[in-house]
């Protein structure tokens, strides 16, 4: 498949995202295939741990191909993003699960698809133009991907924050919120891949990370954790000061222009999963707003606006927060029953 490349190298099983023009968006075919390789390595003793890098310099991943899914929807097809998702978030699954040394390269742009496959990695390295985000409430979704089990294990209320905001991350931040381990320059990753795939082992990480940057995240913590305390949207906006700091000027920008049932289903997901921190939980709640999200939500209308007219001018079900009632989010965060992730199926 010429959209991505997966070999064998030395000790290595390498896995090469390769839509560089297409900032490495994932593509339903490339999520089967990496799965496949996970699973064909598992008990392959040549293999020792897994690489997965991307071409290009502008991103490693920026997230799903979710214009497929458009057209899908516009069709009144709701079974393919459907069937994508649930393939998508048993790989995220198995990628956070799997019981050899996982080490993703993560340049650029690392958003929403991108962060199921780089960062549920044993070891995720992080260089100067990485920029990690979950931005989907800016598209009628939630944090998904098994993101919101990310989120529930970041510092205080950063989680919440970066769920409801979709603040990107450089280095430091990503290393401060979970989302990353080792910051290194990125002209040392090609000898360190190298070395990786001939030794079989994650020891030259050590020799070659340098201190992770400083985290802006890091100093607002105190201003994030006052505001964001609460499980519910509501509870945060009512938190945010009238006369804010840096932080909370960030989030109210941010959240104006997100949609707010997302952004509601977010906060109460992100609480859910603090409560249940196992990644199957956590995408278990994710795929009970996906699973309706063509339907029911906002995301078709989320897309249009970003991707296909890009206006930048969403028309969301509710124009303010205050809108959004208990019955509106629970009717995207019910149980699915016999629609709900089954674990051990795979097509």
């Amino acid at each position: 498949m010429t959209d991505i490349n997966i070999r064998k190298s030395g000790r290595a099983g390498w896995i090469t995202l390769n839509r560089p023009k297409a900032l490495n968006a994932l593509t339903w075919d490339m999520c089967l295939a990496i799965e496949q390789a996970l699973d064909d390595w598992r008990d392959d003793h040549e293999v020792a741990l897994v690489i997965v890098d991307a071409a290009g310099d502008r991103a490693f991943c920026s997230g799903g191909d979710i214009a497929e899914m458009y057209a899908a929807g516009q069709r009144g097809d709701l079974d393919y993003g459907r069937r994508f998702w649930r393939d998508e978030y048993r790989l995220n699954a198995k990628v956070h699960s799997y019981p050899k040394p996982v080490v993703s390269f993560l340049q650029g742009f690392t958003m929403g698809g991108g962060v199921g496959v780089g960062c549920h990695a044993a070891h995720r390295i992080v260089c100067d133009s990485s920029q990690i985000a979950m931005p989907e409430c800016a598209i009628g979704l939630v944090p998904d991907v098994g993101g919101s089990l990310l989120l529930a294990r970041a510092p205080g209320h950063v989680g919440t924050y970066l769920g409801l905001t979709g603040d990107r991350m450089d280095a430091g931040d990503a290393i401060f919120a979970g989302f990353a381990d080792h910051y290194v320059p990125e002209t040392a990753w090609e000898a360190l891949k190298q070395n990786l795939a001939t030794s079989g082992t994650t020891d030259a990480i050590a020799t070659v990370k340098h201190p992770a940057p400083d985290s802006r995240l890091a100093d607002w913590q105190a201003d994030i954790d006052i505001c964001f305390v609460g499980p519910t949207l509501a509870a945060v906006y009512q938190a945010m000061p009238a006369d804010a700091g840096l932080a909370i000027e960030q989030a109210r920008k941010l959240m104006g222009r997100n949609c707010p049932l997302s952004m509601a289903v977010s906060a109460q997901i992100i609480d859910a999963v603090c409560r249940d921190q196992r990644i199957t939980t956590a995408l278990d709640h994710e795929f009970r707003y996906t699973f309706r999200c063509v339907a029911q939500g906002d995301f078709i209308e989320g897309i249009r606006a970003a991707i296909i007219d890009r206006d930048r001018s969403p028309q969301w079900q509710h124009s303010t927060w205050t809108g959004v009632t208990d019955t509106d989010v629970a009717a995207m965060t019910a149980p699915l029953g016999k629609d709900a992730l089954q674990w051990e199926d795979k097509i």
